[in-house]
Parts: structure tokens; sequence; C-alpha cells
């Protein structure tokens, strides 16, 4: 009984979070669809058809479950865009109140296959945290009290590990707390703030980490208290995402993170703000939850909390759990079910920028600069949510690798060099228009933030030292004449760079 009435006090929680969850899906899928041809297109960095194919030949009999896709039906560019465009319209259709569970299930199946279609640059948390989210959403609909929990439990689970991962990564800028003094200038995408924020007194970044910790580790066991307490919950955890968002550019991350929140109020606490037509129309379209949905909804929170409970034992023992535990992980994980959080575990204290420019000759080179990510010392911050710029993400992870990999960089370059309309669509401009260049290079520079005098002098955001190469496919004596030493190699000799030829 306690659950069936817990189910009608939040019969318009519900009914508001999933219109805001809609939202979140249109941003997700539209964001996405600007740029999926570029990514995994035809011509992209990283094609999904030669994906596919390459998993057909090495796991014929395991690749639908290895990687579950409605591109196994067919992955041309058009077919790309056609499920963003479905995941528009399906997320549409749920924001309208129209087939919400139809809605929600294809919600989760097309972003599922974006998921793992777009591989490298879709290995993001947020991207893991919608997935459960919009899976969550699908028993939601049914009505049982027991998905609140599970939403609250998720809430509670994602922001404790955030703190955890901290303290247990053993970083000293975190335990001395001095993490915020680096944050905002190696952000990968800071905003407009970042450089204020940035220049704000030091006991004041000791102070918010302080917070930042008090947030992430003590608030959520706080937030189990019934009654008006949880209110003061929500409102610590809905501040410290408004003041990442202020600060950073994180696509829908942090949305996701403050609709979750809703669940720490009940129908008591929004009822006042709606509308009586409103109220009318929600009460209408609701339903009490039959005992179908209740069992299926305690079914599957006993297998959240017996998978999380396996992931707290193995990390504290180091010992693997017995088969038929570890194949239900495998499984709920595979399928972004249910997920580990801890975003920034690690501090990043010195800022690395890859600039990327073309020649016809070897002497006078042309940069690429992209659409969102730093370049030119004099661009402004901006902010760019909530939409996702995966390559420029992917071009901050990749300048923390002292050396280039195989992998998407290369293939990323080879695009470049082709003169892929689809890959340089999606940087700010392309310096070579007409046929592609001979020669491409990637020069690595150190960033910093301008300090106030600087900027008072000379406008600029951003401070930039001598650049290395950080990959060519040649070392030639004209570039070495054009003040270019790899001295962020930590000391590595001329020879040495050699070797970072493709």
């Amino acid at each position: 009984m306690f659950f069936l009435k817990l189910s009608v006090d939040y019969r318009f929680i519900i009914w508001i979070f999933l219109r805001l969850l809609a939202l979140i899906y249109i941003f997700a899928f539209a964001s996405m669809a600007v740029q999926i041809e570029g990514l995994i297109g035809t011509h992209g960095i990283l094609p999904i058809e030669v994906k596919l194919q390459e998993l057909s030949n090495v796991i014929p009999n395991q690749k639908y479950w290895f990687f579950p896709s409605v591109f196994w039906f067919t992955a041309s560019d058009s077919a790309l865009l056609w499920v963003c465009y479905f995941g528009v319209i399906s997320a549409t259709s749920l924001f309208i109140d129209r087939a919400s569970a139809v809605s929600l299930f294809v919600c989760y199946i097309l972003y599922l296959s974006i998921a793992f279609a777009g591989q490298d640059f879709t290995a993001f948390q947020w991207d893991g945290l919608l997935l459960e989210v919009g899976f969550l959403a699908i028993f939601l609909t049914w009505g049982s009290g027991w998905v609140v929990f599970l939403y609250q439990f998720l809430l509670a689970r994602f922001m404790f590990m955030s703190g955890v991962v901290k303290l247990a990564s053993g970083d000293p800028n975190w335990s001395g707390l001095t993490a915020l003094n680096y944050y905002y200038q190696t952000q990968p995408l800071p905003s407009s703030f970042a450089w204020y924020a940035h220049h704000l007194p030091q006991w004041f970044h000791k102070l918010s980490v302080l917070g930042v910790f008090f947030i992430e580790l003590i608030v959520p066991v706080l937030m189990f208290i019934p009654g008006k307490f949880r209110s003061l919950v929500a409102l610590c955890f809905v501040i410290l995402q408004l003041f990442i968002i202020l600060t950073g550019n994180y696509g829908f991350f942090n949305f996701l993170v403050i609709i979750l929140c809703l669940f720490l109020f009940n129908d008591r606490d929004v009822t006042p703000f709606l509308s009586k037509r409103m109220v009318k129309h929600i009460y209408l379209r609701s339903h009490l939850p039959g005992l179908k949905a209740h069992i299926s909804a305690v079914v599957f929170t006993a297998v959240v909390l017996m998978v999380c409970g396996a992931d707290v034992w193995q990390a504290s023992t180091r010992k693997q759990v017995i088969q038929p535990l570890a194949m239900l992980q495998q499984t709920v994980k595979h399928l972004s079910i249910i997920n580990n959080y801890g975003p920034f575990a690690v501090m990043t204290t010195i800022r690395r920028e890859i600039i990327i420019e073309g020649s016809n000759d070897g002497k006078i080179w042309f940069p690429y600069h992209f659409k969102y990510k730093p370049g030119s010392v004099e661009k402004a911050l901006t902010w760019v949510i909530p939409h996702q710029p995966r390559l420029d993400w992917l071009m901050w992870f990749q300048a923390l690798d002292k050396r280039p990999t195989d992998g998407w960089f290369f293939s990323f370059i080879k695009r470049i060099k082709e003169g892929s309309p689809q890959v340089t669509a999606l940087l700010a401009g392309n310096p070579f228009p007409t046929t592609p260049p001979n020669y491409v290079r990637a020069l690595i520079y150190q960033y910093r933030f301008t300090t106030p005098q600087e900027r008072r002098i000379n406008g600029q955001i951003w401070q930039s030292n001598t650049p290395g190469i950080y990959w060519t496919e040649f070392y030639s004596q004209d570039s070495l004449n054009q003040n270019i030493a790899p001295n962020w190699l930590n000391g590595t000799s001329r020879d040495n760079v050699l070797l970072l030829r493709q």
C-alpha cells in the first residue's frame, strides 16, 4: 500500500519529468543529426559501415549482441540521418504526451544504436546516463512507485560516486583543495564565465572544493530523509549543476542531472505552480499501476540493487562475483541500463591544444579552425549547450596523449587530406576549399588563461607557448626553421620526434 500511495503522490512529478526528458532527447538527437555524417558516415572519420563489416568478419554469430544497433539493417548516410530524425519525432511525441511508452522505447533503442555506432565519439558518461534514465522511464509510464525510488537511488548514486572517485583517485589536487585552481582553464570547452571564475580568489576556490565534496559525499546520504529537508538537498544539487553550466559546456549532461532532482519533490510541492487545466489533464491521463507493473518494477529494483552491490563488493575485495551475477552485470552494463559514474576523478593541471595545419609546399602552413574548442588566442569563449560537439571534445582528450596512437585521430587526418566535405563541415572553415593540401601536420601548444593585466593590454583570452610538433608525415629542414621545436615532449630529442611520422 505504501508504494501505491507513492505512485499517487508523484503523478504530476512523473508527467513533468517525462516532458523535460523529451526535450533532452530532442536536443541529443538533433545535436547528432548535424554532425553524424562527418563522424561515422561513409566519408566520415570512423565509418560505421567499416565497423559493421569488421564485426561480421570477426564475430559473425555474436555481432548483433556485441553491437546492438538498428544500423545492421542499413548504415548509409541517409539512414544515419533518419535515425536521428526519427529520434526527434519520437521525443516530440513524448513531449506532447502521445504514446509515451512507445515513444520512450523507440528513443532508447535509437539512442542505444547511435551510442554504439558513434564508437569513440559517443563513449561519454552522459550518453550512458541518458540511456539509463531513458530505460527507467519506460517503466515509469506504468506508474509504479518503485521506479520513483530507483530514480532517487540513481541520483544519489551518481552524486555520491562523483565524490568518491575524486578521493579514491589519490589526486593531490582534490585532497589538497586546489583542483579548482586548474579546472576552469583546463576543462574541455570553457564558457564565457570560465575566465572570470578562474581569477576568483584562492580562498574561494578552496571553499568551493569543500562545497563540492559536501554536496557529492554528504548530501546524497541526507536525501533519503523524508519531508521538506529534500528541498534543501535538491537545491544543493541544482546549484552545483548550474555553476557547472555557467562555466563549462557539457551538452545535456547537467540538465539531465537537474531533472532527476524532480523526484526529491512530490505532487503537493508542484501543484500550486500548475494551472487548473493542466492539473485536470494530468489527472485524467494518469492511472494507478496494476499488479504487473509493481511486480516488474520490484524485479528490476532487485536487479539494480544486486548489480550495484556486486560493484561495491568487487571494488572493495578485488574479487569476481559468482558467474550468474557476473553475467547479469555484463548484460545491464553492456546495454547501459546500469552504469558507473565518476566525472573528473583526476584534475588536469595543464591545458594542451592541438592545432592542425595544411600546406601545399611544406613551407607555408594554414590552420584548420574548429568551431568550438580553443584555437586562436583571440577566440572568444561561448556557450554551445545543449549541443555536444563530439569532434571538439575528442580533440581535448587527444591532447592529453603525448604521442598520437592508431585510431580516430589518424582517420581524421586522413579525411582532411582527402578533403572530405562531411568532415571539413565539422570545422569552422576549410583553408583548402578547392583541393586538399599535400601535407598535414599537427602542432601542440600549451595554453593558459591570460591574467587580467594581460587581457587589458591585448584583449586575448588565452596565452600560448612556442608550439611543438605533435604529428607530421614529414620533418623537413624548412619546418625546423619555422621556430617550431618539440620542447613540450619533456626533452625528447629530434630523432625521437621523427618517430611521430605516420
